[in-house]
């Protein structure tokens, strides 16, 4: 059952992926990345290989250390548009993994978008 829920997750990782490689235009991709206990997100610039900004539910500054649920992702996704747009980001490509856009991944979205990234 485990493998079977891993294999899902891989083929769903690479399907999101490689459409995100087709239609990118050299946008920077916005990485999600969410565990058990934690979620954080990065801005990467693909073609120079470097990340731009990143925020986690382990930095003590946002105050949600260690926490995983709706409240915690949205305020990651609004520290996420600030640190991007103070980078000189204004567009991305959201890239969500393996994971569904639903629950902690949608506020996180829902937050960026809010405060200031496009896509």
């Amino acid at each position: 059952m485990a493998l079977k829920k891993q294999k899902l997750f891989q083929k769903r990782r690479l399907r999101v992926r490689n459409k995100l490689r087709a239609e990118g235009n050299g946008r920077p991709r916005l990485s999600v990345h969410r565990s058990n206990k934690n979620i954080s997100v990065q801005v990467i610039d693909d073609l120079n290989g470097v990340t731009v900004a990143s925020a986690s539910s382990l930095e003590k500054d946002l105050g949600v250390l260690g926490k995983n649920n709706v409240e915690a992702a949205a305020k990651i996704g609004t520290a996420i548009a600030e640190r991007a747009k103070k980078a000189g980001v204004e567009e991305v490509v959201f890239d969500r993994g393996g994971f569904l856009f639903h629950g902690k991944v949608k506020a996180l979205a829902d937050a960026a978008r809010e405060g200031g990234l496009k896509f």
